[in-house]
């Protein structure tokens, strides 16, 4: 698996896409908008994301994308491997030692990283974004009975813009 941007944006897009959808179909130029992404580049995403039956899409007036799992069924190694399953590059014949030599770290990397994906689903996205969004409850702070201090403006500094006009160069 390759870590992109393109499996990066993927999963933005799902977590989008399950935050927005409250059971209707999600319009690519809206998480475009949101998202601040190329609406052709999403929709080369979301085609990937469809041939890996990951998302469903209803066309026409109020159509888009939906998820065809819940949330909790589905997970961040899903949607990268969707996504990067366009851009997966053959593998390449091994030449010389120096390849070999280093091969079985590279694979023990990608397992654990490969674990770690797995581990994390769409609604655990959703409920840290959730979390993240939430205002805390914090007091207001405590108001003073004295007055502020009266600010003068200091020697030789014009006051107003007017007196700026005012004032030689």
């Amino acid at each position: 698996m390759r870590l992109t941007t393109r499996g990066k944006l993927a999963v933005t897009a799902i977590t989008d896409l399950a935050l927005h959808s409250h059971g209707q179909p999600v319009p690519l130029p809206a998480i475009s908008a949101r998202q601040g992404v190329s609406l052709s580049y999403l929709e080369d995403i979301f085609s990937a994301l469809r041939r890996a039956a990951l998302v469903t899409s209803t066309r026409g007036p109020g159509g888009g994308y939906m998820l065809t799992r819940e949330p909790r069924e589905l997970t961040v190694a899903q949607i990268i491997t969707a996504a990067e399953a366009a851009l997966a590059a053959p593998a390449s014949p091994r030449t010389g030692s120096g390849e070999d030599m280093t091969s079985e770290l590279w694979a023990s990397f990608q397992s654990r990283v490969m674990d770690y994906l797995q581990s994390i689903t769409v609604a655990d996205l959703l409920a840290h974004h959730v979390a993240a969004r939430s205002p805390a409850v914090v007091s207001p702070p405590a108001r003073s009975k004295a007055r502020p201090a009266r600010q003068t403006p200091a020697p030789q500094v014009p006051n107003s813009v007017f007196a700026l006009g005012l004032t030689p160069l």
